[in-house]
């Protein structure tokens, strides 16, 4: 066993005056003193090997000496001193002296005494030695049956240690236990015999439980609370199995934020945080909202416990989405990884050099929108972690030639140029450039291409002509080969050549500044004068005939003039390398990274402070304690029992304290169907619980006869759906009743709900009659909930969706923030800009707000608003807002949503 695997579990106080004993006068005391001296020598020898010193000489005597002593402080420091003496010789054999000392262990086992039997049984759980422990099975199963409950609790916590540690000595530990458990009677035993049963088999646990759950209100507290943990467990993992099994994602959602309030109460986080593997089987699942939330929920229970077995099940799942395409949102996945994996690498550095190989392989994916994830994961790994640099230069450059994006390889090119620092690694740069950007000059060698593919193409002529007559009847010929031919050239072309021939040279503009530094660094490297200009003039060469073809007429669009000014700037900097250029390029550069990063980390620093802050108790100095083993039996009434509430969160059924707000309660969102001088009086309560509506309709009759097949008739506009029709009912004169009505939901837009009730009067006649209610609107915002994005994504997604929305602004508030403020409570929205780019005041403000649906629809809106100062000061705020959306009923709901709430009301 190695220093760091040597686990030390008693720590002991050590006067500082006192002088070390030499080795001979211990000796001569454990061999020759009385009980009382022999326990000083036997102290002051713990004491000694705790602070480092071997004596290998002193193990015999006290075998031969003190061991056999029958005294009970000897006994009890004894244990102390096997706990921590050196057993095994530096090769790993256990010593031979240790077969007598487990002898006197087997005897204690034994002993009459039951605090012998039972403190020797707590240090054998402290014991990492199999070979001690085999001989002593049978006698610690024998003390399962000792009549003291001292001797079989800590009987029942020997086996569950040894059993955790060394499953072979005892395989039938948690049969043994579970047949202990049914027999025993005494709470302590009971409690440690469940506890194991739950870590080790908790199915056996379960069977116990359902046996005797009707006397658990009997049973003494310590094993109620072990029950309680159970049933946390249970219900945790209750809820992962129905996710797995549930086919309906909808289900698998409700699910999912079940555990992720369970995650919220501090009390329950610790029972999730050892499920997290059994969180991710729900990957299984291909819907990406699922796979999404799974991975949120496993990356906020993550702990330096669990994060190598996470970050293992990940890259196995990133390497699955290699080449597969039959998913839609494989590509999507792919990046929910990438980012799961970087944000565990940042929170847990260790774990980066596994995770970086296996993610730098996809910066030659197709899917652009993944591999930038990995590039930039890349980026603040290596600025981060100067440890990886060497491995990222290398793995980049192993990868650079495969790169099919133009991004991704100005990207690559960036993190080359900034940090690649030794001659081998520069020299290698040049080399894929080189090799990337085919032979130079590019212009002669193009011409050259078409001038020699021109003949064979003339000898090959004769393939099938196919004439075609124009528009203005014309006829114009057409050979099939001609439109083969660009690419086949395509196809030759190595990437870099090919980026610059379709026009795109802001990856040239890129190259020359990596080339300048990888130069500048080379001369500052390299002492001979030759080679230092001859690596410049390479640089310089690359740079002029890039120039060189953006100017001429081959490629598909000219260079922009930025272009030409960024290359011809790093040619002049090659040309003089000047000390402060030399600065500039190679060390502001990174200074500008490290600030962004930084920065970034703060923003991230803060968010996680405040969900923290949302998340811990805060009790004031002067709040009350109440203990509810000293709470009188009449008071329990109006005291609230925290395990029925925290079994019922779990459950899902939190009953929630109502707000002291009248405005917030229950009644607010009641709705009058009927007026009060109509024969039949409906109100009803819209419970919305997600992916349902339940609508509470209160019926009362108010004519004095009785009413047969009195019916609610519901229907419904928009993406709802009634479930079921309510059934019919007789109502009495002045009688009430209550009806309950379902309606799915599938999609967020404005619904309306809208029906009568009709009724047939007892004894008359007539044709049944009608009344009509009022409709029912259902807020769109009971669907909406605030989210994040990266930038990147909010302007792919906004221009990807083809739904606009542009609401003009018409409002009474006159501060541009207040305005931004409101329309963020009224809309549910989340607003991307950062405070920082908020703060000031230019009489102009711009912001994007995001939101997702429960549904996972995505709403995008953009505000532009501005201060008329010409109007005053107390001129409203102006200006537009557009919104975006995937689907026509969301943007155009949404912006309902803001007409209607625009202005504030006074108060």
């Amino acid at each position: 066993m190695t220093a760091a695997e040597n686990v030390c579990y008693t720590l002991i106080n050590v006067p500082m005056d006192s002088e070390p004993p030499s080795e001979i006068s211990l000796k001569n005391d454990l061999e020759k003193g009385d009980v009382k001296s022999k326990t000083e020598a036997l102290k002051k020898v713990i004491i000694m090997i705790l602070n480092g010193e071997k004596l290998p000489g002193l193990l015999m005597t006290i075998i031969r000496f003190v061991l056999p002593l029958q005294d009970h402080t000897i006994k009890k420091l004894l244990l102390v001193f096997w706990e921590i003496v050196p057993k095994t010789t530096p090769d790993g054999r256990l010593l031979h002296e240790m077969i007598l000392v487990c002898d006197a262990y087997r005897k204690d086992l034994q002993h009459p005494n039951e605090f012998i039997r039972g403190s020797t049984l707590r240090f054998l759980c402290k014991l990492k030695e199999a070979e001690l422990l085999e001989p002593l099975m049978p006698a610690i199963r024998a003390c399962l049956e000792h009549r003291h409950s001292y001797v079989r609790r800590n009987a029942v916590l020997a086996i569950y240690t040894i059993y955790r540690n060394f499953e072979h000595l005892i395989p039938d530990a948690p049969e043994l236990i579970h047949d202990f458990l049914v027999n025993e009677k005494d709470a302590s035993c009971k409690r440690n015999a469940f506890m194991m049963l739950i870590h080790a088999d908790q199915d056996r646990a379960l069977d116990y439980l359902s046996t005797c759950i009707d006397q658990v209100q009997t049973f003494g507290d310590i094993l109620q609370l072990v029950i309680v943990e159970l049933i946390y467990k249970a219900a945790a993992q209750c809820y992962i199995d129905l996710i797995i099994k549930e086919s309906d994602n909808n289900v698998k959602l409700i699910v999912l934020d079940r555990l992720i309030e369970l995650k919220e109460h501090p009390a329950h986080e610790r029972v999730l945080q050892d499920l997290v593997m059994d969180i991710l089987r729900v990957l299984s699942t291909p819907d990406l909202e699922v796979r999404k939330k799974t991975l949120q929920l496993a990356l906020d229970l993550v702990s330096s416990r669990n994060v190598e077995e996470l970050v293992i099940v990940l890259k196995k799942e990133v390497i699955k989405t290699n080449n597969v395409s039959e998913h839609e949102d494989t590509d999507k996945y792919r990046q929910l990884l990438v980012r799961t994996l970087h944000s565990c690498s940042v929170r847990f550095p260790d774990m980066a050099a596994n995770v970086i190989p296996v993610l730098m392989e996809f910066l030659s994916d197709t899917n652009e929108a993944a591999a930038a994830d990995v590039l930039e994961f890349v980026r603040e790994a290596i600025q981060r972690f100067d440890n990886l640099r060497m491995l990222i230069v290398e793995k980049m450059l192993e990868v650079f030639h495969a790169i099919k994006s133009v991004k991704i390889y100005r990207g690559a090119l960036w993190i080359l140029g900034e940090y690649c620092s030794t001659k081998e690694d520069i020299q290698s740069v040049m080399t894929e450039v080189r090799r990337s950007l085919g032979e130079i000059p590019i212009v002669e060698s193009e011409i050259k291409k078409e001038a020699g593919e021109l003949k064979p193409e003339e000898e090959i002529t004769v393939g099938p002509v196919q004439k075609l007559v124009t528009e203005m009847g014309t006829y114009a010929t057409q050979s099939a080969l001609s439109s083969s031919r660009p690419t086949k050239k395509e196809e030759e072309r190595p990437p870099l050549r090919g980026f610059l021939l379709d026009g795109d040279f802001f990856v040239a503009a890129s190259l020359a500044t990596t080339l300048t530094k990888i130069a500048l660094r080379y001369v500052a490297l390299v002492q001979e004068k030759k080679k230092q200009n001859s690596f410049v003039a390479e640089a310089m060469l690359l740079m002029a005939t890039i120039l060189h073809l953006g100017k001429s007429s081959l490629p598909k669009k000219p260079i922009t003039d930025d272009d030409v000014d960024r290359i011809s700037l790093c040619l002049k900097v090659l040309s003089e390398c000047s000390p402060l250029m030399n600065d500039i390029f190679n060390k502001e550069c990174r200074q500008s990274l490290s600030h962004m990063l930084s920065a970034k980390l703060e923003e991230e620093k803060l968010s996680q402070k405040k969900e923290s802050e949302k998340r811990n108790v805060t009790v004031q100095p002067d709040d009350p304690i109440s203990f509810m083993q000293l709470t009188a039996k009449n008071e329990m009434n109006c005291k609230e029992d925290q395990f029925q509430l925290s079994l019922l969160a779990a459950m899902g059924n939190t009953q929630r304290k109502e707000a002291a707000d009248p405005l917030a309660s229950k009644l607010n969102k009641v709705t009058q169907l009927t007026g009060f001088s109509d024969p039949v009086y409906a109100e009803a309560y819209v419970h919305v619980n997600q992916y349902d509506i339940v609508l509470d309709v209160l019926v009362v009759n108010q004519t004095s006869d009785t009413l047969q097949n009195c019916t609610l008739e519901l229907a419904t506009l928009g993406d709802l759906k009634l479930v079921e029709k309510p059934s019919p009912l007789t109502l009495a004169p002045h009688d009430f009743a209550n009806i309950k009505a379902n309606v799915k939901v599938a999609s967020t837009e404005n619904g309306i709900i809208f029906g009568n009730i009709v009724y047939d009067v007892s004894g008359a006649a007539s044709d049944r009659n009608c009344v009509v209610l009022s409709d029912i609107h259902i807020d769109i915002m009971d669907y909406i909930q605030p989210a994040t994005c990266t930038d990147a994504e909010f302007r792919q997604m906004w221009a990807e969706f083809e739904w606009e929305n542009k609401v003009t602004v018409n409002t009474n508030i006159i501060d541009l923030n207040d305005y931004l403020q409101h329309i963020l409570k009224s809309t549910n929205m989340k607003c991307l800009t950062p405070e920082k780019a908020l703060s000031g005041y230019c009489g102009f403000m711009a912001a994007n707000l995001y939101a997702r649906s429960i549904f996972g629809e995505d709403a995008l809106a953009n505000v532009s608003i501005e201060k008329p100062i010409q109007q005053g000061p107390e001129a409203p705020v102006t200006g537009h807002i557009r919104i975006r959306a995937k689907s026509q009923g969301m943007a155009l709901s949404l912006g309902d949503k803001i007409n209607l709430s625009q202005k504030k009301n006074s108060i």
